[in-house]
């Protein structure tokens, strides 16, 4: 496969975007991953940090400290660039290799939007739970709310657009479909995807390292499970 293609814009003075263009592709993915875990490996003067997203990667950085880190420079945002290119055509050089974990989320199929998303699809609510659990997902960024998994591609048969009015409150732990994405809500927060399930995981704990249960790159299985045993689970991980 062709390296691919990528842009460099300054969002503000402290913010600098990697672009590998509008797509949902993992291959795109694993190169922002990629560069991602490089700056974490071996981070520059004055590197805040990087946040990964399905096709970019956002570099926040201190130009004091920049400035101060490499004497004479005048700019620390051109600097900046020209570090974060040479990095990004190195990345582009290799396979994009580290390492992933999977991870097994637990779920009670019963949501508030399961006989929709049912009807929507002119399926019964087994087989949209079928379709769901049945293949492996990759988280491809984290974002919206601490720890809120957008996770995908879910089979075509159950693919859903987002509810035309958000809910005021969606409870912790529920699993949503939003188009051919699948989601966990980590707290509780107005939201509007299709809920179909809740697991009894903690998806965002403060009081945790990390504190979030998922990162970009994982993988996700969907286990079902009975009421009787999401009950069990729930209370064991909110005692």
């Amino acid at each position: 496969m062709p390296s691919p293609a990528y842009s460099i814009s300054a969002l503000n003075e402290t913010a600098l975007l990697v672009s590998y263009g509008n797509t949902i592709q993992e291959a795109i993915n694993d190169r922002v991953i990629s560069l991602h875990q490089s700056f974490r490996t071996e981070p520059f003067i004055g590197l805040v940090e990087t946040v990964p997203s399905y096709s970019s990667l956002t570099v926040f950085y201190d130009p004091l400290l920049v400035r101060n880190g490499h004497p004479g420079v005048r700019s620390a945002a051109d600097l900046v660039k020209a570090i974060v290119r040479q990095r990004a055509d190195t990345m582009n050089e290799t396979p994009a290799l580290f390492k992933k974990k999977t991870v097994i989320i637990p779920v009670y199929y019963h949501g508030e939007d399961l006989d929709f998303v049912a009807s929507q699809n002119n399926l019964s609510k087994e087989e949209v739970i079928t379709l769901h659990h049945s293949r492996t997902y990759r988280v491809f960024m984290i974002g919206f709310l601490p720890g809120f998994p957008y996770m995908g591609p879910v089979d075509e048969g159950i693919a859903t657009a987002r509810r035309s009015s958000p809910r005021t409150k969606v409870k912790a732990g529920s699993i949503g479909i939003a188009g051919f994405q699948t989601g966990i809500y980590p707290l509780d927060s107005p939201g509007g995807w299709q809920l179909i399930g809740e697991t009894p995981l903690k998806i965002f704990d403060k009081m945790k390292e990390p504190v979030c249960l998922l990162a970009a790159s994982d993988e996700v299985r969907f286990v079902p499970i009975t009421r009787e045993e999401f009950e069990r689970q729930d209370e064991y991980h909110h005692s």
